[in-house]
């Protein structure tokens, strides 16, 4: 540590980590009861304190490692959140990150250890602090990106249906899509590819799965659907 900026007050930064996924057609929500005072016992987002060696965007990756056991997940800065009275504890400025898994890659051993849970977005409980507020904002910009990132496909699996791919832009959007419109949408989409692999669990008839192909996108301009 250096001796300088000593005449000003220090402040305390955090990372508050939003993990969404996607489960029985409903945008869901990871939150877990606060293990700390102040506030313990309270419905609350995942995070932790930014360490002196690390930058934000590495003390959220660290976070999200140490809560999903995953990495390289896709996760987007919601936005910084600093009243004053925020935390009763101290003065405490957090980063909001928003984080897309898919729910079945989620071990459920580290779930139970870490004591949170899935709830839908639609009926979330009070939250700790300001966290309701990072939530909406996060919802806010998903919905302004679904329809120019290819975000939907982090929160299925890698073969997954058309009406799977509809369900969950429906969840994010939070309003119907017209089917017909949709899937004549997708299907002019060269990186999402039909397979030959047929879907006979979730579908009685049996659909046929779809994947999306990173490497195909990679080389793409833009994205629109």
């Amino acid at each position: 540590m250096t001796v300088f900026y000593g005449e000003h007050t220090k402040v305390l930064v955090s990372v508050d980590c939003i993990v969404f996924g996607f489960d029985h057609n409903k945008l869901k929500l990871l939150i877990g009861r606060r293990q700390m005072d102040p506030g313990r016992g309270e419905w609350s987002l995942y995070g932790g304190f930014v360490r002196e060696d690390e930058s934000l965007v590495e003390a959220a990756n660290r976070v999200l490692l140490k809560l999903t056991g995953l990495d390289n997940l896709y996760m987007k800065q919601v936005g910084a959140f600093g009243a004053i009275d925020r935390d009763p504890g101290e003065r405490v400025i957090t980063v909001a990150y928003c984080a897309l898994i898919n729910v079945a890659d989620y071990d459920e051993q580290l779930r139970e250890q870490h004591g949170v849970q899935w709830v839908s977005v639609d009926e979330l409980p009070k939250l700790y602090s300001d966290h309701n507020e990072m939530v909406r904002k996060a919802i806010t910009l998903l919905r302004r990106r679904v329809g120019n990132e290819p975000l939907s496909f982090n929160l299925l699996p890698e073969l997954f249906t058309l009406t799977q791919l509809q369900h969950v832009y429906e969840a994010i959007l939070g309003e119907q899509i017209d089917k017909r419109n949709f899937r004549k949408r997708v299907k002019a989409i060269d990186f999402i590819e039909k397979t030959e692999y047929i879907d006979k669990q979730t579908s009685k008839r049996g659909a046929v799965l779809y994947r999306f192909n990173r490497e195909a996108f990679a080389n793409e301009s833009s994205f629109r659907l």
